[in-house]
């Protein structure tokens, strides 16, 4: 199949070694951001915090998340162009989606006189939502949309990316305190070109079981 979205995928891997000589640009940064910005999420909710590590100060801060594990991650913090913190709100709550409400108002999506109504969509929230407040599982995965369609504009602006599943929340949560704001996260995104000598994934081909594996269509 040759389609632009299908050479995109095929094109994109994860990188496993970085050249340090080479940064990502401003303007496709600028691309980068706004596609995380327009991620979608249910009910538009947005519980997300996107902390993009970019100086070498803020490195290395990022580097020193790995003094306990997930040490074959390490070296990407260094090499890599930019680090992006996909982080998500554990604790949703009717304030956080008032803000999204009055954004809708001011936009024109939905009409002053409707803004109480518009909040019976917070029903969905509160399905999610345990007795002491906690809907994270509901949040970090809107937060995943988001990653995915991070990872699909890197590949077509022809940048590479690394998602990380192995950050330590936790270290991350005390040395990022301040920027995080009570908000957790549990995955990165590293961005940036891949060192040709040593990266061995770039030469491995692209593998995926059959489409008759995993489609089915009734």
């Amino acid at each position: 199949m040759t389609h632009p979205i299908i050479n995109d995928l095929k094109k994109r891997y994860t990188a496993k070694r970085y050249d340090a000589t080479k940064r990502v640009s401003q303007d496709d940064l600028a691309v980068i951001y706004e596609a995380m910005r327009l991620s979608p999420s249910s009910i538009n909710s947005q519980p997300w915090k996107f902390i993009v590590i970019e100086s070498d100060e803020a490195k290395e801060r990022m580097h020193s998340t790995f003094a306990n594990k997930f040490a074959f991650n390490q070296p990407h913090i260094k090499t890599a162009s930019h680090i992006i913190l996909f982080a998500h709100n554990p604790k949703y709550t009717r304030d956080d989606y008032a803000q999204i409400i009055d954004a809708d108002i001011k936009n024109g999506r939905t009409k002053a006189e409707n803004r109480e109504q518009a909040f019976g969509a917070y029903a969905f929230v509160d399905m999610n939502t345990d007795e002491q407040g906690n809907n994270e599982e509901w949040t970090k995965a809107q937060t995943y949309i988001a990653l995915g369609n991070t990872m699909h504009a890197a590949a077509r602006l022809g940048i590479d990316s690394t998602p990380m599943e192995g950050v330590d929340a936790e270290l991350i949560g005390e040395v990022f305190e301040k920027e995080l704001d009570g908000y957790v996260c549990d995955v990165a995104l590293v961005l940036g070109y891949h060192d040709s000598a040593e990266d061995y994934n770039a030469k491995l081909p692209k593998s995926r079981l059959a489409k008759e594996q995993v489609i089915q269509v009734l």
